[in-house]
C-alpha cells in the first residue's frame, strides 16, 4: 500500500466557494455530482467488529477475550462476526461455529443479540444525520456519507470523519469506528478498510492511482471470492492489471459487472450516496440440524419457505419475477438456480411450483443438503388491499432453524 496516507490528513476535498461567502443551499436527496461540475466529499464509516464489540462493551469481562457471535460450536450455525482477538486465530465471518471452536477452543460463542445491535445503530445514524441527511447505510454497522454541502459548513470532509468517530466513542460507551474519506464510495469504502480497527484514511485525487493500483483485486468492493479466483486465474492480482485491461475484455469476461470494474479502475465512480433504501429482494434461508437427503422433506421445508417469503412480499406490496434456489450440500458445496418470469409471482403455491423446478436441476436427492433457501427478485409493485388473503407458514419438521 502507499505509505504517504496519513491517518488525519487536512485536506479540503472540494470546497465551494461563494462570491457572496455562503454556502450553497444543500441539493436535493439522490442528486448525482460529477467531477464537472464539483468534487464530492464521500465518507464511509465501518463499525470495528461491531457485534463483538458491543458483546465486549456490555460484559466488560469479555474485553481482551477472543469473542465469537453466531451460531454455537456444537450447532449447524455460522460465525456472524468476532473480535479481533478471535481472528488472530484465523476465525472469520460465515466460517462454521464448529471449525471456529476448533481453531479457538477457548473462544467465547454468544448467539446474536440483534435488538441491542440495532439501537446501537440508530445511534450512531443520528450522529450522522447532525452533518448531512445524505446518508446511505449498507448494514446496521457501515455507511456511506456524502458531506460535500453539510448541515454544520464544514469545510473539510476530514474533520467531519474525525468529529464523527468521536462523538461515536463517546456516545456508544467507547465502540470504535474506522472512516475512508475520498471523492467518489468506491474509494473512501478502500479507503475506511485500509487502517482497520480504528483508523483513518484520506484519499486525495493525487493519491487514487497509486492506491488503487496495489490494491489487492479481493478488496475491490463489488469483487466476491469467486471473480477474485477468475481474476487471478487471468493474472489479475491488483488494481494496477485491472486498469490494463480494455473495457471491452472486462465486459466480455464479466459482463455488465466488466464495465464497473473498467470504471472504478481508473478512479471513477459517480454513484450517489442515496438515502432512500430500495429492497432488492426477499429471501429466507434456512440451516438445517441434520443433513438431509430426502426430497419430500426439503418439499416441507421449502414450502415453509416460501410461505414467509409470501407473507413479506403482501405486506410490503411486491411482486417479483425472478426466483432463486439456493443449496448448500453438506461437503458445504453451494449452488443456486434462477428463473425469471413473464409475468410477477407473490403466492407461496406458484413460488413452490418454480422452486421444484429448479431443485431437480441440482443434485440435491444425490447428495445430502444442509442449506435451503429462496429468493424473490425483479419486482414490479403490487396492489394488495387489507382483505388480501395470505397463508400463512405452519411450522416445520426437524428443529430446522432460520438463519438471514
Amino acid at each position: 500500500m502507499n505509505a504517504c496516507l496519513p491517518a488525519c490528513m487536512p485536506v479540503n476535498l472540494g470546497r465551494q466557494v461563494n462570491p457572496g461567502g455562503r454556502m450553497p443551499a444543500p441539493r436535493q436527496t439522490g442528486a448525482r455530482y460529477t467531477s464537472s461540475t464539483s468534487m464530492r466529499k464521500i465518507i464511509h464509516i465501518d463499525m470495528d467488529a461491531f457485534y463483538a464489540s458491543v458483546e465486549q462493551r456490555d460484559r466488560p469481562e469479555l474485553k481482551g477475550k477472543p469473542v465469537v457471535v453466531g451460531g454455537l460450536p456444537d450447532s449447524r450455525g455460522v460465525v456472524a462476526a468476532c473480535s479481533y482477538e478471535a481472528r488472530r486465530y484465523g476465525i472469520h465471518s460465515a466460517m462454521p461455529s464448529s471449525r471456529a471452536h476448533k481453531l479457538c477452543p477457548h473462544a467465547v460463542f454468544l448467539t446474536p443479540r440483534f435488538d441491542a445491535y440495532r439501537a446501537v445503530s440508530m445511534e450512531i445514524r443520528e450522529i450522522f444525520l447532525e452533518y448531512t441527511d445524505l446518508m446511505e447505510p449498507l448494514s446496521l454497522d457501515e455507511a456511506f456519507l456524502d458531506v460535500t454541502i453539510n448541515k454544520k459548513v464544514m469545510p473539510l470532509a476530514t474533520r467531519i470523519a474525525r468529529e464523527i468517530r468521536d462523538k461515536i466513542r463517546l456516545r456508544t460507551g467507547g465502540l470504535t469506528a474506522s472512516a475512508g474519506v475520498s471523492f467518489n464510495k468506491f474509494l473512501a469504502k478502500a479507503a475506511s478498510d485500509y487502517r482497520k480497527p480504528n483508523g483513518m484514511t484520506v484519499i486525495t485525487p493525487d493519491k487514487a492511482g497509486p492506491f488503487i493500483d496495489s490494491l489487492p483485486v479481493g478488496k475491490f468492493f463489488g469483487v466476491g471470492r469467486v471473480t477474485e479466483k477468475r481474476m487471478q486465474q487471468l493474472g489479475i492480482m491488483k488494481g494496477k492489471d485491472l486498469k490494463m485491461m480494455s473495457r471491452e475484455r472486462l465486459v466480455s469476461l464479466f459482463g455488465k459487472a466488466g464495465n464497473y470494474f473498467y470504471q472504478i479502475a481508473h478512479e471513477k465512480d459517480e454513484r450517489p450516496v442515496t438515502p432512500e433504501w430500495v429492497r432488492k429482494s426477499v429471501g429466507k434461508e434456512t440451516t438445517l440440524q441434520e443433513d438431509i437427503v430426502d426430497m419430500e422433506i426439503m418439499r416441507g421445508i421449502l414450502a415453509g419457505i416460501a410461505e414467509r417469503i409470501e407473507i413479506i412480499l403482501r405486506k410490503m406490496k411486491l411482486q417479483g419475477k425472478r426466483v432463486t434456489l439456493k443449496v448448500k450440500f453438506s461437503d458445504f458445496q453451494q449452488v443456486t438456480r434462477s428463473t425469471t418470469l413473464a409475468e410477477p409471482l407473490v403466492g407461496s403455491i406458484r413460488i413452490m411450483h418454480h422452486v421444484m423446478r429448479l431443485l431437480d436441476s441440482t443434485e440435491a436427492g444425490k447428495k445430502k443438503v444442509r442449506l435451503l433457501g429462496i429468493t424473490i427478485s425483479n419486482f414490479t409493485d403490487g396492489d394488495y388491499g387489507p382483505g388480501s388473503p395470505v397463508q400463512l407458514s405452519l411450522p416445520l419438521e426437524g428443529g430446522a432453524s432460520q438463519s438471514g
